[in-house]
């Protein structure tokens, strides 16, 4: 299951999405989130598929490595739906003492299933085809701006691209704990949910002091490479836009188009 965390994991390969500027991708997944907050029918959920699709596919991302990402999220994802199936009036379908399924429920339970699987699948994409460091450097071009309001830019694109990195590496680290305390004859796999979260503190604890000695040695070593923050630094490989960028950004614009036209004319 921990392995199964994409959040923060880079997949590399030879694409052009690979080879957009962050900026460009950054700016897209956040309009793709937006779109998909903004329709109220699955025939919206089929616009966004399509174009997530055909981004997919030049991306050269294996679709499996998307499918193991909604596994951590499989139990949030099933909770949802089945509180959306019960919990929403309607034509009651079944119904067995307090409890209930209305079709009107079905409807929602499956449309918010759906929004999520769309929401993973947007974010892992841009993650597993831009590194942390182009994260880093595409944040602090875009809220560059607020830098007129003295608002930190620099550290805080620096905080979220450390935050990003350490993801894999704490998540390896707490596989590596749970199975050294498994040898050892920690029992993490059976018994109820209380005995199972009782279970782990043998493994939050060693992590978290792990967590904190990483943190010490990354300060450490930046404060030993001169590091004061963003101020009058310089970049060895400034963000430049290209070719490709423009039709990526049509393509946003056609997408972005599509989403409002469906959305006034159809009412989705």
């Amino acid at each position: 299951m921990l392995r199964d965390i994409t959040i923060g994991q880079y997949y590399p390969t030879k694409s052009c999405i690979h080879r957009l500027d962050p900026r460009t991708k950054i700016v897209g997944t956040m309009l793709y989130i937006v779109s998909l907050f903004l329709f109220r029918s699955f025939s919206g959920f089929l616009v966004v598929g399509t174009a997530f699709a055909g981004i997919l596919i030049l991306s050269h991302v294996p679709f499996r490595y998307m499918l193991r990402g909604l596994k951590p999220i499989l139990m949030i994802l099933a909770f949802t739906v089945l509180c959306n199936f019960f919990l929403t009036d309607g034509e009651i379908l079944w119904k067995w003492k307090f409890l209930k399924i209305t079709k009107e429920g079905l409807q929602r339970g499956a449309f918010m299933g759906i929004r999520l699987v769309l929401l993973i699948f947007g974010t892992s994409l841009m993650t597993y085809t831009t590194t942390p460091n182009q994260l880093t450097d595409g944040l602090e071009k875009l809220l560059s701006p607020l830098k007129v309001i003295h608002f930190p830019v620099h550290e805080m694109a620096m905080m979220m691209s450390i935050a990003l990195r350490f993801i894999p590496i704490l998540t390896e680290e707490a596989d590596r704990i749970r199975k050294a305390q498994m040898a050892r004859g920690a029992d993490m796999e059976s018994g109820g949910v209380i005995r199972r979260a009782k279970a782990m503190v043998p493994v939050l604890i060693p992590l978290i002091v792990s967590a904190f000695r990483r943190a010490f040695d990354l300060a450490m070593a930046m404060e030993a490479r001169c590091y004061h923050g963003g101020k009058g630094r310089t970049k060895m490989k400034p963000l430049r836009y290209g070719l490709r960028d423009l039709f990526g950004y049509l393509y946003l614009a056609c997408y972005l188009a599509t989403v409002i036209l469906l959305r006034v004319w159809q009412k989705i």
